[in-house]
């Protein structure tokens, strides 16, 4: 597919996964790119490729004006953003730190919403834009020992189909791209979590063991689980074409997942849930 010219492509979250794979996919098809991250040397290699770098942390709100500013001093607006930085904190309801619940939250949430308010002026100036934000599969369904994860995606699901609706007018798409289990420093992230560190005593003991083993086992499963490369191809086609889907599922698995969550209800979900967590 030939690159249609949508301008600059911001990409956040580039030091390691889905970002990098981004990034470098766009690059290869034509795109002007600005790789970001919190630490930029570690884009070193993305820079080699053609990349643009810049620092971006989305929980500073003068690193991601400086940001914008500087793609806009030089090209007029940002031609399409793509909202990737995040992680994961997992843990039960009850025992996860809130600090930590509210720090995912500016990264995950505000950083996304943020980023996307900087970058809008430009584009409706333009009258052309795209905007392409990475949810998950976890915007869809929920397990436990993630609910604070879900949570995040799931404000994402609808802060994505709000804007949608809102700035179509003005010549602006909006896509969400919703990858299941992707081999990225995402899963050992979650790994090091409070999920699977429990204190002695804990009450959940038993789910946050089954909870551990289940991810590890999730992500070296090559059925269920995939490489970042295969949602940075989804990501460029959300970037190029003139009409995107409003959302991309990525991998066999989470659509499987998502359907059997729709269609099955709660009772369905549940039963399920209750035989992949002995807890």
């Amino acid at each position: 597919m030939s690159a249609t010219p949508t301008g600059p492509v911001l990409v956040t979250g580039c030091s390691t996964g889905i970002g990098r794979a981004a990034a470098t996919a766009l690059v290869a098809g034509g795109h002007t790119v600005y790789a970001t991250a919190r630490r930029p040397e570690t884009l070193s290699d993305l820079a080699t490729a053609g990349a643009r770098i810049l620092p971006l942390d989305v929980t500073s709100e003068e690193s991601m004006a400086s940001a914008v500013t500087a793609i806009e001093d030089e090209h007029g607006r940002v031609g399409a953003l793509v909202n990737n930085a995040g992680y994961g904190e997992y843990g039960t309801i009850e025992e996860t730190d809130l600090d930590k619940v509210r720090t995912m939250f500016e990264t995950n949430v505000f950083g996304l919403a943020r980023l996307t308010q900087l970058v809008l002026p430009g584009m409706r100036a333009a009258g052309a834009g795209r905007i392409v934000n990475i949810g998950s599969m976890g915007g869809r369904i929920t397990f436990p020992v993630g609910g604070y994860y879900h949570a995040t995606k799931y404000a994402v699901e609808a802060i994505t189909d709000a804007l949608r609706n809102e700035v179509r007018g003005f010549g602006i798409g909006v896509v969400l791209i919703e990858p299941g289990l992707i081999r990225t420093q995402f899963g050992e992230t979650a790994m090091g979590s409070d999920a699977h560190a429990p204190t002695d005593g804990s009450p959940y003991a038993a789910l946050l063991a089954s909870s551990a083993s289940n991810t590890t086992g999730g992500y070296a499963n090559p059925m269920v689980a995939t490489e970042p490369e295969s949602v940075a191809k989804v990501i460029v086609r959300a970037v190029e074409s003139r009409h995107p889907r409003t959302r991309y599922v990525v991998t066999p698995a989470a659509r499987a997942l998502i359907a059997t969550r729709t269609l099955g209800g709660d009772r369905v979900w549940d039963f399920m849930v209750r035989q992949q967590f002995k807890g």
